[in-house]
């Protein structure tokens, strides 16, 4: 029998229900995803790392207030007039490229049920495919294209891709975390076990889950039966260690090395927008100046 090839990956879900409690007020009627990283908002980062591993198809799982996210990547007429008629070419393009990034949809949570809850709303647009779930939180550097190299694991190997990352240990157990075996690929483990968030001194490894999966389709079903877990939430990670306990698939998971950058936490946050404004060409050079005699001269000195 001839056999049956890998379905390509080619639909992304974003879940971007998230209140944002850590950054208000100014999370108090802009959703999270739409503060400014620079001069773009973290969303727009996110899916155009998707687009860039070849995603096409675009899902956000969004909640109330959320109306901003589709406004952003939705047509403006009237300002693309007024800064055609400025002749403000450089801007325009820039807010025209937002319009045909992918195909964009949207559907409600509705209750902040957690992260298992927000993929399982997913479900019908999905289908029988493999999917990919970037977090909004994490913004992954375009120069180290870890969603590519996940989608290249998962056509080897089938069944799921997590994403791993060497953390302190003393801050493993602020996330998932994961037990694994080496392969012959120095980047990629096989997952034997995973605990979301396992108290101090309880974690199997030093390596933590970030937001990054590309997930088989037999997730949902198992997601559908798994009760709320830690904060009273269905977690996503409970549901993958029930697909492993079961036998029934096996994960895989790249370890990723290159920059990551947190925009979930106020402190990460800050130092993504000095890193990336550092890096970039039109605006490096006098920013690191800037910054430089500010810490070496302005910077207010510790007592």
């Amino acid at each position: 029998m001839t056999p049956v090839p890998p379905v390509p990956l080619r639909k992304a879900v974003i879940p971007a229900a998230g209140m944002g409690t850590r950054f208000l007020p100014a999370t108090k009627a802009t959703p999270k995803e739409m503060l400014p990283v620079v001069d773009k908002p973290a969303i727009q980062y996110v899916v155009e790392e998707a687009v860039a591993a070849g995603l096409t198809d675009v899902l956000m799982v969004t909640g109330r207030n959320k109306r901003a996210l589709e406004d952003h990547f939705d047509r403006n007429q009237e300002l693309e007039r007024l800064l055609r008629a400025k002749g403000d070419h450089g801007r325009l393009e820039k807010v025209r490229a937002t319009n045909d990034l992918a195909a964009l949809h949207y559907v409600r949570q509705g209750e902040p049920k957690g992260l298992g809850h927000a993929v399982l709303c997913a479900a019908p647009h999905v289908g029988d495919e493999p999917f990919a779930v970037l977090l909004g939180d994490d913004l992954i550097d375009p120069r180290d294209p870890l969603l590519a190299r996940m989608a290249e694991v998962q056509g080897e190997h089938g069944g799921s891709v997590i994403a791993l990352m060497e953390v302190d240990p003393a801050q493993i157990h602020l996330y998932g975390c994961a037990a694994v075996d080496l392969t012959k690929d120095a980047d990629v483990v096989q997952v034997t076990s995973l605990v979301e968030k396992p108290p101090p001194g309880t974690a199997p490894s030093d390596l933590a889950v970030i937001g990054r999966y590309v997930l088989s389709p037999a997730v949902f079903d198992v997601l559908r039966d798994t009760p709320p877990g830690r904060g009273g939430e269905i977690q996503l990670t409970d549901a993958l260690q029930r697909l492993l306990s079961d036998g029934d698939e096996q994960i895989h998971a790249v370890v990723f090395k290159g920059r990551r950058y947190d925009t979930g936490d106020r402190g990460d946050y800050l130092r993504a927008i000095v890193r990336l404004a550092c890096e970039r060409e039109d605006l490096g050079e006098e920013f690191r100046t800037w910054l430089h005699r500010y810490v070496t001269e302005s910077m207010p000195k510790s007592p």
